[in-house]
Order: structure tokens, then C-alpha cells, then sequence
């Protein structure tokens, strides 16, 4: 069996389904701060998934999992990943997303369970020194977020040494769109992720977006970002999971498309794909904001067989009908 943590979350929910159709058998093992109990039933619709609620920063709610359930991997999404959140309270993630996974990872130790997939992220990188951003880059965080994570991946690190316990990292960059079956989707409050954002406001009255700087030295003067789609990065992590069963080894990875896309040209696909003007006002550069940050997944290609398929149109489709569904449900 396979634990999910986070599995509640966005992207657990969707590499749930595709672990489900890998014919895996799952629990979900999630607080719900963030999840939400409807995708866990929604997922429950689908195929064979337990569910236990718990805390990561309890031992004893992970111990009692690994108790009842023969858990062979982790998938562990488990996190809070709000940058702005991180700098004005850095305590709760490293509480959580560091020492939380610590836990967990101890508690695999003591049950022998030797298999992890970590969500990690390209924020452990920092500021990029150069673009495309591979897997050799210096990692600097900039952020508690970033840090938080990159803790984490030093302490896989040791316990590989120590114990045996082989992890695959995998560095995110940004993620989009939904399932294509509209089951699950992209469920946040508060959302800051642009896409959901530009979709949101076209079920209300609408609203006047910022589009912080265009001066930078980009094709059109805007930030350039990888957006990759999500169901691609579920595909990913069951890569990831065969990787670790037949090679037992632990390994990195990044994963976006290998291309950026700039925020004027998301909000002109958004326009196109959605059929409407959305309104933006252009102002002053935010502090910290990268001019360009897109990854070099070449190692992930050619180690894991992994490519994405999915087009940033495909994304900002499914998104839609997924922000459709939700509107009925909120």
C-alpha cells in the first residue's frame, strides 16, 4: 500500500488518480487544514483509498497509520507553501514542513518502510544564477519556504547514509490546470496562483490585475515563469515511484516544460482560451521576483522517461471547468 501524505491537497489528489490507475492501492493520510474532505471522497469514487486524518507534526497520528497499513513508499505532499506566509511566520514551517517530515521519516525507519517521493520545489534554488535552471544549480533559498524544503532534502540525504531510506526529490517549478474529468482540482483559500485567479474572476464582476513590472529584459518586458501542468507532474511522481522499485536508489529531479511562458503572454492565452478581455494595469516591480525562471529537465527525460505533454491552453481549459465545478459547490 501506498501513503499518500497531503493526498487531500491539489497535486496529491491528482497523483492519487493516476497511482489509482496504476492500480495502486492508497491511503491518504492528511490534516485537512488545507485538503479538503470532499476530494478525498471524490478520489474514494474512483478506486481503493483509505483515509486517516492526522497531523504530521504528531508522531503518534503517523505512527498509528503505519501500525494498521503495510506501507511499502511514501508520496509525501504534505506542506504549507505560501511564500509571503513563510517570511511573516517562518515557525510554522518549519514546524511543520520540516519537522513534520522528520516524523514521518523516523517513523518509516522504525516500521522499515525505505521509499519516499518528496515534493520539493525549484524555490530551494533561490535566484536563479542562470536559466535553464538544472539540478546542479546552487540551491539558496530565499525564502522559509524554500528553506524548509531544502532542509528537508539534506536530511534525506543523511538518512540515506544512516539508514538506508532512498528518496527521489522532486524540484517543482510552477503548476497548473486540473484532471480533465473535473474530479478534482485546484482548491486553495486563500488562491494565489495566477491562473485560478484570472479564471475566478471571470464568474464575478470581474477585476483589474497587476502585472508587477515590464520592464525587465524579457521578450516583453514581463517575468517569465515554467508552468507545468499537473496532471504531467502526477505522471511524474509514479515515474519516480518505479524508479525507486527498481533501482533503490535516491535520486533529484526537476521538473517544468523547458520553457517559460511570460505573464503577458498567460493572461493572453487566458483570454483566448476563455473567450474574454481581462482587464490588467501594469505598475512597479515587486521586490524579489525573479526576471526569468524556467527549468533544464533534461536528467528527468532521460533518467525517468518523463516528458510533459500537456499544453499551458490545456491548463487554463480544465482549470475553467474545474472553477465551474467548485462554484456549485461553494
Amino acid at each position: 500500500m501506498i501513503l499518500v501524505t497531503g493526498g487531500a491537497g491539489y497535486i496529491g489528489s491528482h497523483t492519487v488518480i493516476n497511482l489509482i490507475n496504476a492500480g495502486e492501492k492508497i491511503v491518504i493520510f492528511d490534516s485537512l487544514e488545507n485538503g479538503h474532505i470532499e476530494i478525498v471522497q471524490a478520489l474514494q469514487k474512483i478506486g481503493d483509498v483509505k483515509f486517516e486524518k492526522g497531523d504530521l507534526r504528531n508522531i503518534d497520528d503517523i505512527d498509528k497509520v503505519f501500525s494498521k497499513y503495510d506501507i511499502e513508499a511514501v508520496v509525501h505532499f504534505a506542506a504549507f507553501a505560501l511564500v509571503g506566509e513563510s517570511v511573516e511566520n517562518p515557525a510554522k514551517y518549519y514546524r511543520n514542513n520540516t519537522f513534520g517530515t522528520l516524523n514521518l521519516l523516523d517513523t518509516m525507519v522504525k516500521y522499515n518502510c525505505k521509499k519516499i517521493v518528496f515534493s520539493s520545489t525549484c524555490a530551494t534554488y533561490g535566484n536563479p544564477q542562470y536559466v535553464p535552471v538544472d539540478e546542479k544549480h546552487p540551491q539558496a533559498p530565499i525564502s522559509p519556504y524554500g528553506t524548509s524544503k531544502l532542509m528537508v532534502e539534506m536530511i534525506m540525504k543523511d538518512y540515506d547514509k544512516a539508514y538506508g531510506l532512498k528518496s527521489i526529490k522532486l524540484r517543482y517549478f510552477n503548476v497548473a490546470g486540473c484532471d480533465k474529468n473535473c474530479r478534482v482540482g485546484e482548491w486553495h483559500e486563500p488562491e494565489t496562483h495566477l491562473i485560478p485567479n484570472i479564471v475566478k474572476s471571470t464568474f464575478g464582476e470581474g477585476k483589474v490585475f497587476k502585472i508587477f513590472g515590464d520592464d525587465y529584459n524579457t521578450p516583453d518586458g514581463t517575468c517569465i515563469r515554467d508552468y507545468v501542468n499537473v496532471e504531467d507532474l502526477a505522471e511524474a511522481h509514479r515515474l519516480a515511484l518505479e524508479y525507486l522499485r527498481k533501482e533503490n536508489k535516491s535520486n533529484e529531479f526537476n521538473l517544468g516544460t523547458e520553457q517559460g511562458d511570460s505573464v503577458k503572454t498567460i493572461f493572453k492565452a487566458c483570454e483566448k482560451v476563455l473567450d474574454k478581455k481581462i482587464e490588467v494595469e501594469i505598475t512597479a516591480r515587486r521586490d524579489g521576483d525573479a526576471e526569468a525562471l524556467y527549468a533544464n529537465a533534461n536528467k528527468v527525460k532521460t533518467t525517468l522517461g518523463w516528458k510533459p505533454l500537456r499544453t499551458i491552453e490545456d491548463s487554463i481549459t480544465t482549470a475553467y471547468k474545474w472553477e465551474e465545478k467548485l462554484q456549485t459547490l461553494l
